[in-house]
């Protein structure tokens, strides 16, 4: 049955999904070596109470073993053998832990230049990322450099943490100078919102508490932005995406004609009755049913996982992606994104590679690399050759088949994707569709392949 929602049932249900999104929140950590982030990680799961005592009793008994007093609590974080006879963060640390406000899902990403990678998988889907500054060092390459990450991700939000305020006697000029600057670069890059944090990590100052050595400041303790920063977005202000995960066929004698098409939406609002296009093959159908966990509904909308029926008997598998007629995405075999690349083995001009977007998985060459991105000053570096592990840069490539790209600015779901070793499956780079801070390259003549890949 064809769905008529009232506005008010369409407000109510936009509302129920924001609360939903606010009620947990993704963050991602990043600072330089010895900023202290670990510490800050520490003591907010610490201050929180979201420490279990046997995990306190083992920091403890650790720290004891290496001659300290009081409890390290970046031991917390730092999980690793290396990490702890280091004393660095060397890889992504997940951690998940709640308030009676809000829960969340903190990755913990590494602050060494080599370990570019680990943050942008860290902070690829966190809505905030919390940027640490040693106080007595203030903004230094690295920091820039972490900014611009957040920006080319598009996270919504940045929490510049200035720690350490206790080996500066908590002096405020010092505090709103590292801010200034800060505040200036991160949003000459687009950053949105920034948040300027005085804190002490090991002294507890700001983090979770508010501060009594700094009555000059007057905003909020980490925690307390993180509980209250608004995260989400009204779904049905973007165009829906349903990527199509699996099909589901009972043939049995209950449902000889059944045909449904189960994912997750990756944006947007479906309702019954709503005119889709399937990608890449154009055909053209109506939605006739939203089965969402067993219930049907008039409606459904992002991040829920649901099965769609529709009118039309139509040839639809895994990695066709249904949208809405009149906001469909256009398909193109030749991509232009900006990629980091995550593999030890370089990329290189020519190499063959599977793309993964959503559900679809395709052939495709790597036609161009038309520069290489400087993060510490934003320059670029035309024609590099090749993009070795952590490197940023521009690519152009050409698939196999049609893809369903939007832009990565546009959407961080439908606008991302991952390029895989053919051979053993191995995750090589990870893209974002369209522009970000390079100019869009030119677009180059595919070459003739005479060994199966000529797209």
């Amino acid at each position: 049955m064809t769905s008529n929602l009232t506005s008010g049932e369409q407000a109510a249900a936009a509302a129920v999904e924001r609360s939903a999104a606010t009620s947990q929140l993704r963050f991602a950590t990043a600072g330089s070596v010895d900023d202290g982030k670990s510490t800050l990680v520490g003591r907010l799961l610490h201050d929180s109470k979201s420490v279990l005592a046997d995990q306190l009793e083992a920091v403890e008994h650790a720290s004891r073993s290496r001659g300290q007093e009081a409890p390290d609590l970046a031991l917390l974080t730092d999980g690793l053998r290396a990490e702890r006879e280091q004393g660095i963060t060397i890889d992504v640390a997940y951690r998940y832990f709640a308030t009676p406000k809000r829960r969340f899902i903190l990755a913990d990403t590494p602050g060494h230049v080599q370990y570019t990678r680990n943050m942008v998988t860290g902070a690829s889907t966190a809505e905030l990322a919390v940027v640490l500054v040693d106080a007595r060092n203030g903004v230094v390459e690295q920091t820039r450099r972490h900014a611009a990450v957040a920006a080319l991700l598009r996270v919504p939000h940045v929490v510049l943490a200035v720690n350490k305020m206790d080996l500066v006697d908590y002096a405020e000029p010092v505090f709103a100078a590292i801010a200034e600057e800060f505040t200036t670069y991160a949003a000459s890059l687009g950053v949105p919102e920034i948040t300027a944090i005085p804190i002490s990590a090991l002294a507890g100052d700001n983090v979770v508490t508010a501060s009594a050595n700094m009555d000059w400041y007057g905003g909020p303790t980490v925690l307390e932005h993180l509980e209250t920063v608004p995260v989400g977005t009204d779904p049905s202000q973007d165009p829906a995406r349903f990527p199509v995960q699996y099909v589901i066929r009972p043939q049995t004698a209950e449902h000889p004609d059944y045909r449904g098409y189960a994912g997750q939406i990756a944006s947007g609002v479906l309702r019954v009755g709503d005119a889709v296009t399937v990608l890449p093959s154009g055909r053209t159908s109506t939605i006739t049913g939203i089965d969402a966990l067993g219930a049907m509904v008039d409606v459904a909308w992002a991040p829920q996982s649901v099965t769609l029926t529709l009118a039309d008997d139509l040839d639809i598998s895994r990695g066709d992606l249904l949208a809405p007629s009149d906001h469909a995405p256009k398909t193109t075999r030749d991509v232009e994104a900006t990629v980091c690349h995550l593999h030890d083995r370089p990329l290189r001009v020519g190499d063959r590679v599977l793309l993964k977007h959503t559900t679809r998985t395709v052939k495709a060459i790597i036609k161009d690399i038309p520069s290489r991105l400087t993060l510490a000053d934003l320059s670029h570096h035309p024609a590099p050759g090749e993009l070795a592990a952590n490197d940023i840069g521009r690519v152009v490539l050409r698939t196999s088949e049609p893809l369903a790209l939007d832009a990565y600015d546009a959407s961080r779901r439908t606008g991302s994707f991952l390029l895989i070793d053919p051979a053993d499956g191995t995750t090589l780079t990870a893209g974002m569709a369209g522009d970000s801070f390079a100019a869009p390259a030119e677009g180059a003549e595919a070459a003739r392949d005479d060994e199966g890949w000529d797209f």
